[in-house]
């Protein structure tokens, strides 16, 4: 299967091979008939105990371990592993924006795909399943979950016919998705959340409600977070194709701030909405990139 992976543009087999070892836990519950072969970080009543804890009122009496009383005259529970099985959902957005390429070593919609792609192939290699949904101002193509290398070809091929086009709109394609994804599940967007910012926490916001693991990955050209152009130029938006003369040395340092502000207000709207927030721009390493999903 190594080999066959190699023919598709967004998950090579060296690649692959780079992300063979990479795991990626949930720290929320998930819905799940099946047991898994990893441990999530949330503690349940199966039969792998993990660590005591101090007795608090409302626990199950039943859950005191009386050894342990016996021995020190102290009530503690016994807390145990949750084995899970988790299903993730990529959610990939494939707006005109996305199409954007200036200083990255590709656009963000190719680094996008990458990021889908390895994601996708670390869920399955690690024994847990995935599916992808496309979105833009609605969601677009809406592939099954597998749970088998097999089953990530459509998924890879889709990745290959995207043509980015069309308006974002995170809150309404946000939304949808929380009506579509049946279950508590790992959710990850990944996006340039090129809106006002209040919208598209209100989108995430909604999966995270529902109960679902969310993590963010905010992709963005690197152009876009320094503004390293001088003098007169011509900008075009790429979603409405609106264009305009401007010169940059008269309001770079106004641009820098809000683009500050507005990743401020991201991140920590991210964090109140209990959904992971990961900045990376297209020059970021792909395995560095998921290692900050990894480890936070």
């Amino acid at each position: 299967m190594a080999k066959k992976l190699g023919t598709y543009k967004y998950l090579p087999s060296g690649t692959a091979d780079h992300l063979r070892n990479l795991q990626i836990s949930v720290t929320k519950r998930m819905d799940c008939g099946l047991q898994g072969r990893h441990r999530s970080s949330t503690f349940g009543s199966s039969v792998e105990f993990a660590e005591y804890r101090e007795y608090m009122q409302g626990d199950p009496i039943e859950r005191i371990d009386w050894n342990v009383y016996a021995r020190t005259d102290k009530y503690v529970i016994r807390r145990f592993h949750d084995e899970v099985n988790i299903r993730a959902n990529i959610l990939l957005d494939t707006s005109e924006s996305m199409s954007f390429h200036d200083l990255g070593s590709m656009s963000k919609m190719d680094y996008g795909c990458h990021l889908a792609a390895a994601l996708m192939y670390v869920m399955i290699n690690q024994g847990d399943s995935t599916s992808m949904i496309t979105f833009d101002d609605d969601l677009r193509d809406i592939h099954e979950p597998a749970a088998t290398l097999g089953g990530l070809r459509p998924m890879l091929k889709g990745l290959e016919e995207i043509v980015p086009k069309g308006k974002s709109n995170l809150e309404q394609s946000l939304a949808k998705a929380t009506e579509f994804i049946r279950g508590r599940s790992l959710v990850v967007v990944i996006s340039d959340l090129l809106q006002d910012p209040r919208q598209t926490l209100k989108g995430i916001g909604s999966l995270s409600y529902a109960g679902h693991d969310v993590t963010v990955f905010h992709v963005l050209d690197p152009a876009e977070i320094r503004l390293p152009q001088e003098g007169l130029i011509e900008v075009e938006c790429l979603e409405s194709h609106k264009k305009m003369n401007v010169d940059l040395d008269d309001f770079r340092d106004l641009y820098l701030q809000r683009v500050r502000q507005y990743l401020d207000d991201v991140r920590i709207g991210c964090a109140n909405e209990g959904a992971n927030y990961i900045l990376v721009d297209t020059s970021t390493d792909l395995h560095d990139a998921l290692l900050k999903r990894a480890t936070s």
